[in-house]
């Protein structure tokens, strides 16, 4: 019998096992995190140099481009490298620095896109006294509240994963190492775990969905009293794919964490973690920022003054 103690390292089963589906998903996965990288990093960019986006709804974004760069950054370049490696591992405190990094990114993107959602409310519905209510003391002390938040629930979530036993195996079953997988390879009592992960899940993750849906059905029953159709047809559109967006990250999070543990399907979970670690970050900038008439117009600044530079 060996305990966590012993156990250096860990294997990652990956997505796929066959030779020529490991080849594709090296060339699609790389693809997705270049995407990912240079449009956060863009988005970054844009914000931070022009004056005329230094506003709340921006500094959020640029919160938002953050834990995008740092969540698939933590789990696509170790997947990429297990493909091309024959030994498919990962040492025990890579692991676990997964799992923390991971599971901070996670809660706090899930309270900053409630966050975001409340500032969507506060412009829309309360257009006079926006400023006011996001003024920049309020929005610096809330951002540091929620990352404070994330960064004490992983810790608490990583804690009691690292002092877990692992006697009948070191397989994770999945791309990266998580908390549902490493639970189900565990040979200790993973019922105070799992008990911590439902409470911060009701806690974060239904917290967050609440408020979020709450703005946004104040944000469309203000959108409604529009009288203008061509206004109304745009608020709903950008309402519309946000709301989208958000729900579905919502819900593949609420599906993975907040069931028991008896009924986790490791292969049906891997696709659903893709949706939420990987195309989340490659998503985002596009439907929160890229879009973006202001943003695209900056980009478009800085390309011509770069190439310029060049000439």
């Amino acid at each position: 019998m060996k305990n966590h103690s012993v156990i250096t390292e860990f294997i990652l089963v990956g997505l796929s096992s066959s030779p020529e589906h490991q080849m594709i998903l090296f060339w699609l996965f790389s693809l997705i995190y270049a995407v990912a990288i240079i449009s956060n990093i863009l988005t970054i960019l844009a914000i931070g140099t022009c004056s005329k986006l230094h506003t709340p709804m921006y500094f959020l974004l640029i919160n938002l481009s953050i834990i995008n760069i740092c969540s698939i950054s933590v789990t696509v370049p170790k997947m990429l490298q297990t493909i091309l490696v024959e030994r498919k591992s990962i040492t025990f405190p890579g692991c676990i620095a997964q799992v923390y990094v991971f599971t901070l990114m996670l809660g706090t993107e899930l309270m900053l896109l409630a966050f975001m959602a409340f500032d969507r409310y506060a412009a829309i519905c309360r257009p006079f006294q926006y400023m006011v209510i996001m003024r920049k003391e309020f929005c610096l002390e809330t951002i540091a509240g929620l990352w404070l938040i994330g960064m004490a629930n992983s810790a608490i979530q990583t804690g009691l994963v690292a002092r877990l036993s692992f006697c009948d195996s070191n397989i994770i079953n999945h791309f990266f190492c998580e908390l549902p997988p490493m639970f189900n390879i565990s040979c200790s009592d993973t019922s105070l775990n799992e008990t911590m992960v439902f409470t911060a899940s009701v806690i974060i993750l239904i917290g967050s969905c609440a408020v979020t849906l709450t703005s946004y059905c104040f944000i469309v029953r203000d959108i409604i009293k529009i009288r203008s159709t061509e206004s109304k047809r745009k608020a709903f559109s950008t309402c519309s794919s946000h709301l989208l967006v958000v729900s579905f990250y919502y819900s593949t999070i609420i599906y993975t964490f907040l069931r028991p543990a008896s009924s986790y399907s490791l292969e049906e979970d891997k696709v659903i973690a893709i949706i939420y670690s990987v195309l989340t970050p490659v998503l985002n900038p596009f439907i929160y920022s890229l879009r973006n008439t202001d943003v695209k117009e900056v980009l478009i600044k800085l390309i011509v003054k770069r190439v310029s530079q060049k000439d």
